[in-house]
């Protein structure tokens, strides 16, 4: 991963992060190497991350690392403070996010927050013209299919999930969700 990745990267986990209660035990879907339990030092206690790959490195003990599909590794009944999913939907197909969405309340502690970020599609254009100069390594750029941010209320919210927050970050070209899980 190139610095300028790591930057995109630490703003996102810098926009999700104060929706996440201190001492919280988080579950965070498409978590890469455990950038988001790294970067959140002492405010997150223990946590969950699912990847479909194995990364490299792993941040370690008190976080767990979990291969494979998202809800499928997480075990029945297990529940958490918070969820993150950040840069992840737009990877998915939105049967497969609506599935996301169906399991989430159940595993997420009543009141507790489901943060999202996504980009804008017009990033998937920024993003391919970096990765060609060799600015960004681009983490999965090309498994992007012009998510519209739009969708995410849409799919995620109404029933348990609500949405309480939203806004666009990284000059207007990503957007931040968090939903609340009211019981």
């Amino acid at each position: 991963m190139k610095q300028l990745d790591r930057e995109l990267q630490r703003q996102r986990i810098a926009k999700a992060l104060p929706f996440v209660k201190p001492g919280s035990h988080v579950l965070d879907v498409g978590c890469a190497d455990g950038a988001v339990f790294r970067a959140a030092g002492d405010r997150i206690t223990s946590g969950v991350g699912i990847d479909l790959q194995q990364p490299a490195t792993w941040v370690g003990d008190p976080f767990e690392l979990r291969v494979g599909e998202f809800p499928d590794v997480v075990e029945a009944g297990e529940t958490f403070d918070a969820i993150t999913m950040l840069a992840v939907v737009e990877h998915a197909p939105r049967d497969e996010l609506e599935k996301w969405a169906k399991a989430i309340p159940d595993m997420l502690v009543p009141g507790g927050p489901l943060v999202i970020t996504t980009p804008s599609p017009k990033v998937d254009e920024i993003l391919h013209l970096l990765i060609k100069v060799r600015l960004i390594d681009g983490m999965e750029a090309h498994e992007h299919y012009g998510f519209d941010p739009r969708a995410v209320p849409e799919i995620f919210g109404g029933g348990r999930l609500q949405l309480a927050h939203r806004r666009r970050f990284q000059l207007g070209l990503n957007h931040l969700f968090v939903f609340r899980n009211e019981e």
